[in-house]
């Protein structure tokens, strides 16, 4: 899957609220009223990122999560990362 340009990455993070760009990856911070509900959330990105067969970092941090996608096999951001970021929301 081919890299997608910073202007392309752009135009795609301004339609998902919270999502931005690091370098060569995107990335967002969730936070939970408590580390039950961080869990159940990361057990439903866990779902989708298996359907999706791409995975992303999840640091967790009692009730934050953060989410890290960056496609390692291309080298940076993808279409691929953007797609489960929507799913993800």
């Amino acid at each position: 899957m081919p890299l997608l340009n910073d202007e392309a990455i752009a135009a795609a993070l301004a339609r998902l609220p919270g999502w931005q760009q690091e370098r060569t990856a995107i990335r967002k911070i969730y936070e939970f009223p408590d580390f039950a509900e961080a869990l159940k959330f990361v057990h439903r990105v866990a779902d989708l990122a298996a359907e999706a067969d791409h995975h992303p970092v999840i640091l967790i941090e009692f009730n934050r999560v953060t989410l890290t996608l960056s496609s390692h096999d291309a080298g940076g951001v993808t279409r691929r990362d953007l797609d489960l970021a929507t799913r993800i929301g």
